[in-house]
Order: C-alpha cells, then sequence, then structure tokens
C-alpha cells in the first residue's frame, strides 16, 4: 500500500508513504531523490546474518522471514535502554551486502535499507527484479529508533546486535538511492555538482 503527495512531474523529488510488507508496483514507481516515509513489518540483517540466510539456502531450506515483499534494514542496534523497545539503529554500510543482496533480491526482496553506494550488480538485480536501495542517514541512529514500536529477535539469537529482528516501524524516513530505472542517487549527485560547479 503506497500514498503519495499531489502530482509532481517524474524528475521531482516526492514524499512517498509505504507499508512493507511491499509490492513490485510499489517500488517500480519510486525514483531516486524520493522521500520514503516507510511504516509496517521491517527485517533487520548484517552481513553475519546475510552469510547464514546464504548458507540457508544452500542447504535448500526455507528462510526464518519471508522474503517476498521484504525490507531489509542493515542494522545491528544496541541494546535497548529501559523502557525503550531498541537502542540506538542506525544504518550500516550497504556495501558489506553486496555479495549477497542480489539473490535475495531474485527471491523477491523489495527494499534495502543502508547507506553508501552499491555496486553494478546490486543495481541490475534491482532493475531486473523490481527492488529499490534507501538510504538512512548515518549518525542518527537514536532518532531513527523511535519509530520502532516493536522489536522481536526472529533468527540467529547467538549474534547478538546482529540477530535478525523484526520490526514494526512508523514513517521511518529514507531516501531513494537506488532505482528500478538503474539510475543511482549517488552517482547522479555527483554529476549535478560537476553541473554546478561549471
Amino acid at each position: 500500500m503506497s500514498q503519495s503527495s499531489p502530482a509532481s512531474g517524474p524528475e521531482t523529488p516526492r514524499v512517498v508513504r509505504l507499508t512493507a510488507p511491499l509490492s513490485e508496483a510499489d517500488v517500480r514507481r519510486l525514483r531516486i531523490g524520493d522521500e520514503v516515509l516507510l511504516s509496517g513489518i521491517v527485517y533487520t540483517a548484517r552481513d553475519a546474518a546475510h552469510k547464514r540466510l546464504m548458507e540457508t539456502l544452500d542447504r535448500g531450506e526455507p528462510l526464518p522471514f519471508p522474503i517476498d515483499g521484504a525490507a531489509i534494514y542493515y542494522v545491528g542496534p544496541t541494546p535497548a535502554k529501559p523502557g525503550q523497545v531498541i537502542g540506538s539503529a542506525g544504518p550500516t554500510t550497504s556495501g558489506r551486502m553486496d555479495a549477497y543482496a542480489p539473490r535475495l533480491i531474485a527471491l523477491g526482496q523489495r527494499a534495502m535499507i543502508g547507506k553508501g553506494q552499491r555496486l553494478k550488480a546490486v543495481a541490475e538485480a534491482c532493475v531486473t527484479y523490481g527492488c529499490v536501495d534507501l538510504a538512512a542517514t548515518g549518525g542518527a541512529g537514536a532518532l531513527l529508533a523511535r519509530t520502532v514500536k516493536s522489536a522481536t529477535v526472529v533468527a540467529y539469537e547467538d549474534l547478538g546486535p546482529e540477530a535478525i529482528r523484526r520490526l514494526e516501524v512508523v514513517d521511518f524516513p529514507c531516501i531513494v538511492a537506488l532505482d528500478t530505472t538503474g539510475a543511482d542517487l549517488y552517482v547522479a549527485g555527483r554529476e549535478q555538482w560537476r553541473t554546478d560547479q561549471a
């Protein structure tokens, strides 16, 4: 389910509200620079958890959470203080998951949340299968944690902060960094800077 602000040109960033799990139609209409306020179910997983997910697939076993329509947040939250749902929950560097992401995207993952540029293979998988890379603000983990309404460990509890958690979020803020047309916000931003300097 999704909702956007009043009609704007295709090159104009918009504010788009989305609810996860996501559909292919949800993500295919997004463009780089769009601000997304994400609500619903988001799963956490960093590189240690992704490695185990790959091993699970290699054994022909089901993944510990539904991948179709999933949004995965690359985060290892700090322990929650008394009265908190979760501790600081800022994004980790997305490139650490580049070796694993295309396989999950091919299985129906619709969104990745992290920070930093991705490899070409990830961008190509986004185009082919319908997925977006969303950038969250680094250094704002305490603020991002305020959007998390519940957090439950669903797999790999022995990994501590890197265990896979099921988060319920409301209006988690992020920006589309890779869209399904192959556009890359990091590349576009550098090109715009060069144009502005000319």
